[in-house]
This record gives structure tokens, sequence and C-alpha cells, in this order.
């Protein structure tokens, strides 16, 4: 059975820094994403990472670009992202997800989803 776990929301200033985390069970994914959702708002993408033995590749919204990396640990199964210089319009839920293919940034083309952890930033 697949399960995927996030940790490491929370609530910060404007400015600080949080680590997600998002670990898979019950499969090796190769490609895995990070979407969040703000109240009121629709689930957007945020980033992206695909890897095989032979490269680690990455795609970044332009709202978080520069900002927040994604980033994997494949002994763990996890996948991170690091997010830094936070603002109050990255409030929101972040969830994980896996899919099949390659740097998605498409929402519907995921297939497993965790349960989402809250990131509330003040400012």
């Amino acid at each position: 059975q697949v399960q995927l776990v996030e940790s490491g929301g929370g609530l910060v200033q404007a400015g600080d820094s949080l680590r997600l985390s998002c670990a898979a069970s019950g499969r090796t994914f190769y490609n895995m994403g990070w979407f969040r959702q703000a109240p009121g708002k629709e689930r957007e993408f945020v980033a992206t990472i695909s890897w095989t033995y032979a490269y680690t590749n990455t795609k970044y919204a332009d709202s978080v670009r520069g900002r927040f990396t994604i980033s994997r640990d494949g002994a763990k199964n996890t996948v991170y992202l690091q997010m830094n210089s936070l603002k109050p319009e990255d409030t929101a839920v972040y969830y994980c997800a896996t899919t099949t293919r390659y740097l998605r940034t498409n929402a519907d083309d995921y297939d497993y989803w965790g349960q989402g952890t809250q990131v509330t930033v003040s400012s």
C-alpha cells in the first residue's frame, strides 16, 4: 500500500525558513512533487523532482524559484522541500505527491497524495 507522509510544517515569521519532508512507503518512486493550496484557492504546483541513476532534475513554480529547493534521499525514499525567505503568501497546506511521469507540473498527472502539512507565515 502506497503511503506518503508529510511533516515539517508550522507557524513562522516572514523571512524565516522551514524544511518539509515527505516520506514514501509501499513503493520506490522516481518522480515526486510538492503542491500547495491556500484557503479559497486552487491547488497549485510548487516544485517537482525526477531522478534516475544518471540524473536528478527539478522544476519550480516562478513564485518560489530561488527561494525553495526540492531534494531527495533515495535511501530513505524521502523528498524534501527547503523553503527560505518565506512570505505571507506562501501560507498554505503543502502536499507531496507522486507520478510516473517526468517533471510534471499538473496535479492531474499525480497518482498518490499525502495528507498535507500546514505552513503559516506571519508578516
